[in-house]
C-alpha cells in the first residue's frame, strides 16, 4: 500500500506534523509505504484563470498549463493507493499552500482526464487548529467539499485542536493501523 501525505504546513515539528507522524506511524506498523510532502517546499502557484472565461486547459483537457510542481504531485497521487491531506487551520479554513494545490486539483478534476487515478481512491483528512480550535469544523467542511468534488472517497477527516491534540494523536495512530490492517475495505476503490 503506497500512501502519499500532503501537508499544508511549513513547520516540520508543529501540531500538523505531529498529527501526520502519528498516522504515518500506524501505517508503517502495517508495512505501508509512506511518502510525506510539505507543500510549502514545492513550487505550487495559485490558479491563473488563464482564458477569458476564467478557465484554461483544466476544463478542456483535465491538466493545468502552469509549469510548476503541481503536475508531478498529481502524478504521485495517481500512483498512490491512499491519500492524506493534512492542513493547519487558518481562520477556519485550509492553509494557503493546501488551498492553492486543491483549487487547481478541483479544476482539473472537472474533466474526466483529470480524474483518472484520482477519483474513487480513499483519503484521510487532518485539520489541526493551534488557536482556540473553533475553526476546525469549518476547515473539515472545506476539505471534504473539495475532495468530494474531485471524486475522492473521503474515509474520514479528523479535526484536532491544540487542547485535544494528544487524544487525536492516539486516534490517528489507530486509524493508520486500521487502514494498514484492512486494505480489502478500501483497496479496491476505483482509482487503479
Amino acid at each position: 500500500m503506497k500512501t502519499i501525505i500532503l501537508i499544508g504546513s511549513r513547520n516540520h515539528e508543529g501540531k500538523t506534523a505531529r498529527a501526520v507522524a502519528a498516522l504515518a506511524e500506524g501505517l508503517a506498523e502495517g508495512k505501508a509505504e509512506v511518502e510525506t510532502v510539505f507543500l510549502t517546499e514545492k513550487n505550487i502557484e495559485r490558479c491563473r484563470q488563464t482564458d477569458r472565461d476564467g478557465w484554461g486547459t483544466c476544463i478542456k483537457q483535465g491538466s493545468c498549463e502552469i509549469k510548476d510542481d503541481f503536475p508531478a504531485l498529481v502524478g504521485e497521487l495517481r500512483q498512490a493507493d491512499l491519500f492524506v491531506f493534512a492542513t493547519p487551520v487558518y481562520w477556519g479554513d485550509l492553509s494557503e499552500s493546501m488551498r492553492a494545490f486543491l483549487d487547481r486539483l478541483r479544476r482539473t478534476c472537472i474533466h474526466d482526464n483529470g480524474k483518472k487515478g484520482i477519483a474513487g481512491k480513499p483519503a484521510i483528512g487532518i485539520c489541526v487548529a493551534g488557536g482556540g480550535g473553533g475553526g476546525s469544523p469549518r476547515c473539515v467542511d472545506a476539505l471534504q467539499h473539495v475532495l468530494g468534488h474531485c471524486g475522492i472517497d473521503v474515509f474520514d477527516v479528523v479535526p484536532a485542536r491544540r487542547q485535544n491534540l494528544d487524544l487525536k494523536l492516539v486516534v490517528l495512530r489507530e486509524t493508520g493501523r486500521w487502514l494498514a490492517a484492512n486494505p480489502a475495505v478500501w483497496g479496491n476503490q476505483g482509482g487503479k
